[in-house]
């Protein structure tokens, strides 16, 4: 699994020229649609083409976060567009050529982090908007998508769970990921290292858990930590393994 977006989140550019962001696409696309999708497919097949080169089979694209006004300068280009029809036209696309490219995707940052001026690797963002607005703007694009995985946003709706982000929230997980947005496939949490989660990292990882999320990401990378996690969490449930094994079908 890898962060390779393009633009300002490229893992792999000293063997990989991602310089073009999902933003570039969505200008393009934006001007005119046939010329964006012919341009992005062509992107998407070679991305693919390396990634299966060095072993790697699912790349954490696409972002799904909508552009507003404040939103923070850490979605900035990562993001496609201001406008969530484009942006959905898009993540569907994106979703399916790396399937076609026999790869995996995890959409993110559902249910939606362009809605928020603060960085969750810094910060816990809260948000005040009501369910109606973030329904027609932020979660809007994830829906009807066919992902295998989600990555869930590090923040808190207040309007729908005043104390919990919705990495930890029961009821963003169960009303709003899987049911208003009817996402299928496997919920995975954003880092639990990124300090928009105040609890130590076991902790934040239980808490993913309990509150939906099949599988925790921690990208700190310390040994010791890594092994504490791995020590003090349960082994994959029937549901995520079900799931797993559907991916494999992609990846011939």
């Amino acid at each position: 699994m890898i962060d390779e977006e393009g633009g300002t989140v490229t893992r792999l550019d000293s063997i990989i020229n991602n310089y073009y962001s999902q933003k570039t696409f969505g200008d393009i696309y934006q001007s005119n649609n046939k010329v964006g999708l012919f341009f992005y497919k062509r992107h998407i097949g070679s991305i693919s083409d390396l990634l299966k080169k060095i072993g790697i089979n699912i790349n954490t694209v696409p972002v799904l976060d909508v552009l507003r006004k404040n939103t923070n300068k850490i979605i900035g280009d990562r993001s496609f567009s201001n406008n969530p029809k484009t942006v959905k036209k898009l993540g569907l696309f994106c979703v399916k050529q790396y399937e076609n490219n026999n790869l995996v995707t995890s959409i993110k940052h559902i249910p939606g982090h362009g809605c928020t001026y603060l960085d969750s690797h810094l910060k816990m963002p809260k948000v005040k908007l009501n369910k109606r607005n973030l329904e027609k703007i932020d979660f809007f694009p994830f829906m009807s998508n066919s992902s295998k995985i989600a990555m869930t946003a590090h923040i808190i709706y207040e309007k729908i769970d005043k104390k919990n982000v919705a990495t930890f929230s029961k009821k963003i997980i169960s009303q709003v990921i899987r049911n208003k947005i009817g996402f299928k496939g496997i919920l995975i949490s954003d880092d639990i290292s990124m300090k928009a989660l105040k609890y130590d990292l076991l902790t934040n990882a239980k808490k993913s858990l309990s509150a939906g999320c099949n599988l925790v990401l921690y990208c700190a990378g310390n040994y010791k930590d890594t092994y504490r996690l791995i020590k003090g969490l349960p082994y994959i449930d029937k549901f995520t393994s079900k799931k797993t094994s559907e991916i494999y079908k992609i990846l011939i």
